[in-house]
């Protein structure tokens, strides 16, 4: 079981960086589709699909497999390591296919978040900066504030009375009804 983990682990890393590499440049793809199809049926010149990259679960289910399936083949030919007579053999085979696609989708997830996050960080800089300079108008407005108005105000507070002013408190009422 141990092993089968370190096998699985490593296949992620593996998926992670086979994605990476095709998400930089995708030649390999490109080279195939040349060879495999007609002028008319090739990819257009700015598409970036490639093997894992921007495919489909089952063409990237099949490259994956395909890939380890082949370097299964060569392992058992080249080594003493027999990766298809056994039930570990077969375990390891069916890890590392099945890490190697998580791990595709993993750097799938970690490529789009990193440009979701850039994109909402330069809309967040900008709401930013537009409420600090809103909140700099507002200060500015509080500190330049009409001497006439300040005065006004504190007139109107003195010469109004309020209903507050003439009605009794608490104590008082329950004192005019007897109850203290």
């Amino acid at each position: 079981m141990g092993l089968e983990l370190i096998i699985f682990i490593v296949a992620i890393l593996f998926g992670i960086f086979l994605y990476w590499r095709e998400s930089n440049g995708n030649g390999a793809y490109r080279f195939v589709n040349k060879i495999v199809n007609s002028k008319e049926l090739q990819m257009p010149a700015d598409s970036k699909k490639g093997f894992v990259y921007q495919q489909a679960f089952l063409p990237r289910l099949i490259f994956v497999v395909a890939i380890v399936l082949i370097a299964a083949v060569i392992v058992e030919f080249l080594t003493p390591i027999a990766v298809f007579s056994s039930y570990v053999g077969v375990s390891a085979f069916s890890s590392f296919a099945a890490g190697t696609l998580l791990g595709t989708y993993l750097a799938n997830f970690v490529l789009k978040s990193s440009k979701v996050i850039e994109k909402q960080s330069e809309s967040l800089e900008d709401t930013f900066d537009n409420v600090v300079e809103k909140g700099k108008d507002f200060i500015e407005d509080l500190k330049t504030r009409d001497p006439k108005v300040v005065e006004e105000a504190k007139e109107e507070i003195k010469t109004e009375p309020t209903e507050k002013m003439n009605e009794k408190s608490a104590r008082e009422r329950l004192k005019d009804k007897g109850l203290m």
